[in-house]
């Protein structure tokens, strides 16, 4: 029987007008340089649902099975869950063009750009939903190429009995050490499975701690070197390693993140009710605790609450 979630501790709490309104509970793990445990709170050995945050490892899996890219930029956009900025959706369309497929060969649903400017400017210009604009399009784009690339049929890619699929599952579970405990559908359609937030800030420090030149550390570089592309140009991965040399990070949908910064160590968290107004206070006060800082932390160790326009309080981590 599959071990269920048991929910996590109090992680951050909801200050308003200087009077504590809410709290957000959740869990985290901070492992050393060595993987070792250093710091936790609440379940993190039960499985979750990473979401997104398994991206990178799919993204692996891919390579491995002959995704035929060679600019770090396609990489990165294949580990993407993109804003739908106009330099997303341009790749996009390349990574597609070079198959001879067009939009319609994607299984992700049509949706808006999840990067609040680039969704106000196509409704503004009259547009609607498109499957290139659904953010993890760059990753079914990538399943697709890998699959041409590999003989294998493009019906029902997304399926988790389709070879693609069995090779994504073994990378998954290659770099978190565990065995996925149950397969889910995530929001793209594609199969998501379940590991614990131990072994997910495992995959991530192994990830940068790979050999040079090694399809890890093939992933990890090119999603470093082009964080843009990995999330959009205000997304709060992008942000992260833009500002923290080396880190590399990765969000997930229901109040995921993991990162992970060589020779020092990683973080995995997830908050229970999926706020992500909790998720950057809490990954701040983590790394802290494994030496990490940068201006970029201070501007995320609270979030900003208004009342009438102005600032009246603060999301801040309790842990």
């Amino acid at each position: 029987m599959t071990k269920t979630y048991e929910g996590g501790d109090p992680l951050a709490e909801v200050v308003r007008s200087g009077f504590v309104e809410g709290a957000h509970r959740g869990s985290v793990v901070v492992l050393d340089a060595a993987g070792a445990v250093l710091a936790s709170a609440g379940d993190v050995t039960s499985p979750i649902f990473p979401r997104s945050a398994s991206k990178p490892m799919q993204a692996i899996g891919m390579l491995r099975a002959g995704l035929p890219l060679t600019d770090p930029a396609d990489v990165a956009l294949v580990a993407a869950s993109h804003a739908g900025e106009d330099f997303h959706l341009a790749r996009v369309g390349a990574l597609l063009d070079r198959a001879g497929l067009d939009a319609s060969a994607l299984h992700c649903p049509p949706d808006l750009p999840v990067g609040a400017a680039a969704r106000e400017g196509v409704l503004r210009a009259g547009g609607g939903p498109t499957r290139v604009q659904m953010n993890c399009s760059g990753k079914h784009s990538g399943m697709l190429l890998t699959c041409e690339a590999a003989g294998w049929p493009l019906e029902g890619y997304w399926r988790p009995e389709h070879p693609l699929q069995q090779r994504l599952r073994a990378a998954i579970e290659e770099f978190t050490g565990e065995q996925a405990a149950a397969v889910g559908v995530d929001g793209c359609g594609a199969p998501v499975l379940a590991v614990s937030l131990t072994g997910l800030a495992g995959a991530f420090l192994r990830l940068v701690d790979a050999e040079p030149g090694s399809v890890p550390r093939t992933v990890a570089d090119a999603m470093r070197a082009y964080p843009e592309i990995v999330g959009g140009t205000q997304a709060d991965d992008t942000r992260l390693m833009r500002g923290v040399p080396g880190l590399l990070a990765k969000v997930g949908a229901e109040g995921v993140i993991a990162v992970a910064v060589p020779g020092v160590g990683a973080v995995a968290l997830k908050i229970d009710d999926g706020a992500d107004r909790a998720r950057m206070p809490v990954l701040v006060s983590a790394l802290r605790r494994l030496g990490v800082d940068a201006p970029v932390l201070t501007e995320y160790a609270e979030v900003p609450l208004f009342g009438g326009g102005v600032p009246v309080g603060a999301v801040r981590p309790l842990w």
